[in-house]
């Protein structure tokens, strides 16, 4: 009994490792999402600049234009204030023609202000292209690093299983396939007794279940509050290589 505790507790610490590696490597499509989010923010910040640059050159060709449109008709009201025949057609030219020059000057002030935003514009994209090339090599290298430590993973876990089941063939057949039916519903299969206490649901064992413990040479005892395999730690010390 005490050599198969000993292998169980064996096992168990191989059972913990496995599920160690498993968990990491289910982890990471998440783990490689999580570094491409990275790269995807840092191009959206840069689409942003883009398009806020291009909007700015835009609002300043529609201001350009009015611009031109308003001189055009500057132009023609010119032609038709030197035709003028009465006092009251040449001050209505002249008021229409001070309207245009005052709105082109409205726009032209306009055009200067998008110039400057677009000066600003051009460094920041400028400055949100540099941090995505530098963005763009950092999440390659960290997707390429956690690739290897999966690909690692799934090295060590097949050497992990391998013993897991040359371990297990060594134990007591009964002991086993307690073992397994306890595994499939705790991450803990096993459990020591620290001062009459299970050291898993920390409940205070009865008298009786600790001196049929202590006389058991076959098989296994089970906590009658958790269900873990218990045993004394005492109770293997021989067991131990």
């Amino acid at each position: 009994m005490a050599t198969d505790i000993y292998l169980a507790c064996q096992l168990q610490e191989l059972d913990q490792r496995i599920a160690g590696l498993t968990n990491e490597i289910d982890a990471l499509p998440k783990q490689v999402a999580a570094i491409q989010g990275r790269l995807a923010r840092h191009k959206q910040a840069l689409n942003a600049k883009k398009e806020s640059l291009a909007e700015n050159a835009k609002g300043q060709r529609l201001l350009e234009g009015e611009v031109s449109d308003y001189s055009q008709r500057i132009s023609k009201l010119q032609v038709q204030l030197n035709d003028a025949k009465t006092n009251e057609q040449f001050h209505a030219f002249q008021h229409e023609i001070q309207y245009c020059k005052d709105e082109i000057t409205k726009r032209e002030d306009l055009i200067l202000d998008r110039m400057v935003q677009a000066e600003v514009l051009e460094e920041q994209v400028g400055q949100a292209e540099a941090d995505l090339r530098v963005e763009s090599a950092k999440v390659a290298a960290d997707i390429e690093q956690a690739r290897q430590r999966i690909q690692a993973n799934r090295n060590e876990l097949v050497i992990q299983r391998a013993a897991r089941e040359k371990l297990k063939a060594r134990i007591d057949p009964q002991v086993a396939r307690v073992y397994e039916r306890i595994l499939k519903y705790h991450g803990t299969v096993v459990a020591a007794i620290v001062h009459e206490t299970c050291s898993s649901c920390h409940v205070r064992l009865r008298p009786k279940f600790l001196q049929d413990l202590r006389t058991l040479t076959e098989g296994v005892l089970t906590c009658e509050n958790c269900g873990l395999i218990v045993y004394l730690p005492e109770s293997i010390e021989g067991a131990i290589p």
